[in-house]
C-alpha cells in the first residue's frame, strides 16, 4: 500500500472497479506507518476495497487472492537504488522471483491481463538519451536496476510461451507527489526547506531527472491496463522534460516561498547521470501524455507536507 499503489488503487475504485490489494507492509523503504495510513484512508473512502497482508514471494498464500480476477496490476516490489547495493539478494528475491510468482499464478488461472511496475533505472548510463523502450538496457548501475530489468525479461519470456497473455512493463521516471516515499528528493527537500533545515544536493547539481507527477503516472497506468494487447510491451511514463537538481531546488524554493540552505555531497554509488524519457510510444499507443507542470506538481507536495508535518 505504497505511494503509487495508493493512488492507482484509489483511481480504480473511483471508476467502479473491484480491487484486492496485497502488501507485505514491510518497513523499508516505504515506512509501514505510511502504508497503514494509506490503507486507512482508502478503507474510510471505499468500503469495498480488500487489503491482505502477504508477500509476493509467498506463492501459496497469494494464489487464492487471484480467484475471480480478470487482471493483475503488479506494483509490489522493493524500491531504491542505494539500499539495493547493500542487500542485492533481497531485491532479486522480491522483484524477480515475486514477479515470476505473480505472473505464473495469473497464467495458471487463465488471467490474460497483466501490468507491472518497472523503472527508468533499467537504462543506466549507457542508453542514449532520451531513452527509448527499444534501446538496449543491458548495463544496470545498481542491483535495483538489474532486478527490475530481470523482472521485465521474465515477463517477456513467459509471454513468448503464452501467446494469449497480454503484459506491459511500465517504466516510471522519478515519480513524485503527495504520499511520496519520505527519503525521495522532492519530499525530503520540501520538508527540510519548510523546517528551515539545509538540503543536500549531490555533486554540482547538474544531474538531471525526469520528474513525473503521480497524477500523470496514475493516468498512464490506467491507460496501459485498458489497452492491453497480446504479447509483452514496455512503456516509458515520464515527463519528457528533465531538469537539473539545481533547477529543482530553485523551483521548490519558489513553491514553498522559502530560500533554501544548500549543502553539497558526493554523488552516491549507483546513481545515474540523467534520466530522460522518450514518451512517443505511450503517446501513440496509449493516448497518454503528461499534463502536470513541475511548478503545479511541487505546489501539491508543499500542500501535502504542510498538512502532514
Amino acid at each position: 500500500m505504497g505511494f503509487i499503489g495508493y493512488h492507482v488503487t484509489r483511481a480504480l475504485l473511483e471508476r467502479g472497479d473491484s480491487v484486492v490489494v496485497a502488501d507485505d507492509f514491510s518497513d523499508a523503504p516505504y515506512p509501514t506507518a505510511f502504508k497503514r495510513r494509506n490503507q486507512a484512508d482508502l478503507e474510510r473512502a471505499f468500503s469495498s476495497v480488500r487489503v491482505v497482508e502477504v508477500s509476493v514471494t509467498d506463492r501459496a498464500r497469494i494464489a487464492p487472492l487471484f480467484e475471480g480476477a480478470d487482471g493483475v496490476l503488479h506494483l509490489a516490489g522493493v524500491a531504491g537504488v542505494r539500499p539495493s547495493i547493500k542487500d542485492p539478494a533481497r531485491y532479486a528475491r522480491v522483484n524477480v522471483e515475486g514477479t515470476a510468482n505473480v505472473l505464473e499464478i495469473a497464467r495458471g488461472l487463465g488471467i490474460r491481463r497483466f501490468a507491472m511496475a518497472s523503472s527508468s533505472s533499467v537504462y543506466g548510463n549507457s542508453t542514449p538519451l532520451p531513452a527509448r523502450e527499444d534501446e538496449p538496457a543491458i548495463v544496470p548501475e545498481s542491483p535495483y536496476a538489474a532486478s527490475k530489468r530481470g523482472a521485465e525479461l521474465v515477463a517477456d519470456s513467459i509471454c513468448r510461451h503464452a501467446k494469449d497473455l497480454c503484459a506491459v512493463a511500465l517504466r516510471f521516471f522519478t515519480v513524485y507527489g503527495p504520499r511520496q516515499r519520505p527519503e525521495m528528493a522532492i519530499t525530503l527537500f520540501t520538508r527540510a526547506v519548510l523546517e528551515g533545515k539545509p538540503i543536500t544536493v549531490f555533486g554540482d547539481g547538474s544531474m538531471r531527472r525526469d520528474f513525473t507527477h503521480i497524477d500523470d503516472i496514475t493516468r498512464g497506468v490506467l491507460a496501459a491496463v485498458d489497452r492491453l494487447k497480446p504479447g509483452f510491451r514496455a512503456y516509458n511514463l515520464g515527463s519528457g522534460a528533465p531538469v537539473t537538481l539545481n533547477d529543482l531546488v530553485r523551483a521548490m524554493a519558489k513553491a514553498a516561498g522559502v530560500e533554501p540552505k544548500v549543502e553539497r555531497a558526493p554523488v552516491p554509488p549507483g546513481d545515474v547521470d540523467a534520466t530522460f524519457a522518450d514518451i512517443g510510444r505511450a503517446e501513440r499507443e496509449l493516448g497518454w501524455k503528461p499534463r502536470v507542470a513541475l511548478d503545479h506538481g511541487l505546489a501539491s507536495v508543499v500542500d501535502w507536507v504542510k498538512a502532514n508535518p
